[in-house]
């Protein structure tokens, strides 16, 4: 179909020009041969500007008329008649037929182009069988020859463009479907790496959080503790003046904590291990800590061991031990009342529980932990174990105790090669 801009600039001057030219040249001719037939010759001068008439009311004057099949369908079947007519009084005029074999392929479609082809081609075979005898069976065997001759091989040639046409067609929508994907694969890549700046920075945001979260609750078990209980023998101390044996007794007492708070704070920012696990496994880090604990506080610490003990992962073994420490930190400077404090290390199949309790004077833990577990060392803790898929538990009730277990998946810790 004779529709897009690019055909119409391609093809103009074979629709514009040559159609009249070879008119006015099949013209010059007819006047050249029948000079001497003035009746003869006004007929054909009188088809060639009736042709010439017809293309240019129904074709040249009227593009928006060449979109339309019925339009150009009576165009052409005019314009062949003409062809017919002409080639039928003067042989000559078959130099006309190609002009037809071009409007046949071009402004019908397939298949009606077909129709139009092979009659164009009739045109050129009548012109071709000129000098036969159509009155004999020899002459229109003859000319029917020539008739398939023309059609047949004018045909083929319709055929094999719409082939071409169907494949330069198909081959046109794979480039606009790939060029389509390319477009959506480069959007996606951009939104990918986009969203990929946005995880990172998310990462790197959460990284800044996790890491404050971790210096604030190794603070909290170094620097925190061991300061309340520097206070707490500073202030021992002040009131022993009158006793210097006591007074002695507590100032050595927060001078230690104070070498051992700047040890564990020193480790803490290096992220090493706490120093009692350095030298012991966690059982016996709990039992140093305890019996340090109860000797600067007069309050007994008893340490029991259940099960076969095993080594933990080693954030598994600070957990717990950080868990014991706050635990007897909190007893001193809650329980008011206590007397004794007993810690349970349980290695148990799946599991490994440290329970704390003390005999002191307890708090109502649920209105506590309305209020943020009642400070940022029991959130610390329950943060620790959570950590690593593990629970913590506190009860506690005013006037009767408190008791905080803490229980942990017992998995073996990591064999590097």
């Amino acid at each position: 179909m004779a529709g897009p801009a690019g055909w119409e600039q391609r093809f103009r001057p074979m629709v514009t020009v040559v159609p009249y030219v070879l008119l006015a040249v099949m013209a010059a001719l007819t006047i050249a041969f029948k000079h001497d037939q003035p009746g003869s010759l006004a007929i054909d001068l009188a088809l060639c500007a009736a042709a010439a008439v017809w293309s240019l009311a129904l074709f040249t004057l009227r593009p928006a008329w060449r979109d339309r099949i019925g339009v150009m369908g009576v165009f052409l079947a005019g314009l062949i008649l003409f062809g017919l007519v002409m080639v039928l009084r003067n042989p000559w005029f078959g130099f006309y037929t190609p002009v037809l074999y071009f409007y046949a392929y071009r402004i019908i479609g397939w298949p009606r182009e077909l129709y139009f082809v092979a009659g164009a081609a009739v045109v050129a075979g009548t012109a071709q069988a000129a000098g036969l005898d159509p009155g004999s069976w020899i002459g229109r065997l003859e000319y029917l020859g020539i008739l398939v001759v023309n059609i047949a091989p004018m045909c083929l040639v319709a055929w094999m463009g719409e082939i071409g046409t169907r494949y330069y067609a198909s081959r046109e929508a794979a480039l606009r479907e790939a060029r389509e994907a390319n477009a959506r694969l480069a959007a996606a890549l951009a939104e990918n790496a986009a969203l990929q700046e946005r995880l990172v920075e998310q990462a790197r945001a959460a990284g800044v959080l996790d890491e404050r979260a971790r210096m604030a609750r190794e603070i909290h078990d170094t620097l925190a503790q061991s300061l309340t209980g520097i206070v707490t023998q500073l202030q021992a101390a002040e009131h022993a003046a009158d006793d210097p044996a006591a007074w002695r007794r507590h100032h050595a007492a927060a001078t230690s904590l104070a070498r051992e708070s700047l040890t564990e704070a020193r480790r803490s920012v290096n992220e090493l291990r706490p120093e009692p696990l350095e030298t012991g496994r966690l059982a016996d880090a709990i039992t140093e800590v305890a019996a340090k604990w109860s000797a600067r506080h007069s309050i007994p610490a008893q340490v029991t061991v259940t099960g076969e003990t095993r080594t933990m992962r080693p954030e598994a073994e600070v957990a717990l031990l950080r868990v014991a420490q706050e635990a007897l930190a909190n007893v001193a400077k809650h329980a008011g009342t206590a007397t004794r404090v007993g810690l349970t290390l349980s290695y148990m199949d799946r599991q490994v529980a440290l329970d704390v309790r003390d005999d002191g004077r307890g708090f109502d833990y649920p209105t506590i932990q309305v209020q943020r577990d009642g400070g940022f060392g029991l959130v610390a803790m329950r943060q620790r174990i959570e950590a690593l898929s593990g629970t913590l538990q506190i009860e506690s009730e005013v006037g009767g105790g408190t008791g905080i277990s803490a229980c942990l998946p017992a998995e073996a810790p990591e064999v590097r090669s």
